[in-house]
């Protein structure tokens, strides 16, 4: 249930999504929502988390692996830009797609959203400590975790406008490169 409510809020985004749009794809009617998750932002903040969660495991499993930097980075990109562009409909980044325009006005999202790129650049900014002979010259783990955030946003903007997979694959390229300097 949780997914199919996701699935409301990352198509319509927080706002439009109404009770009614998440009951008809979940199924349950206004009573049982109330009951199973509370009210709208509850249901909302949720799916945020449980989507922060999954990313961050999985961001942690790829940069975990004993692999050298240009490759785990390509790994990653690569599982990233498949995630995006899943579905009928490619839609990015629930978080970025969706938490960064409620984030404005809702203290609780920007919060979780915060913390998501938080945690995002610290993973980054430990494998590249760990693997730090391996970075462009001149670049720190940083500033590389920064660009390798940025990069992962980016992607996932890119996905939900419509960008093709191709396209996608040229910019995590680029993004490897500038990171770890030329092949």
């Amino acid at each position: 249930m949780l997914e199919k409510a996701r699935g409301v809020f990352w198509s319509l985004g927080y706002a439009a999504a109404s009770l009614d749009d998440i009951a008809a794809a979940t199924g349950l009617n206004r009573p049982s929502l109330y009951a199973a998750f509370g009210d709208k932002h509850a249901l909302y903040m949720r799916a945020l988390e449980s989507t922060r969660e999954r990313a961050v495991v999985g961001m942690r499993a790829v940069l975990g692996r004993d692999l050298p930097l240009r490759e785990g980075l390509t790994v990653l990109f690569e599982a990233a830009i498949s995630a995006y562009l899943a579905g009928e409909a490619p839609r990015g980044c629930f978080i970025v797609g969706t938490a960064v325009t409620q984030a404005v006005d809702d203290p609780e999202v920007r919060d979780l959203a915060a913390r998501f790129v938080a945690e995002e650049d610290a993973m980054f900014r430990e494998r590249f400590e760990r693997g730090e002979k391996e970075l462009a010259p001149g670049l720190t783990p940083d500033l590389a975790a920064g660009i390798a955030t940025a990069a992962l946003h980016t992607l996932a903007i890119r996905a939900r406008v419509g960008e093709g997979r191709e396209a996608l694959q040229r910019l995590a390229a680029a993004t490897v490169t500038a990171i770890c300097g030329p092949a």
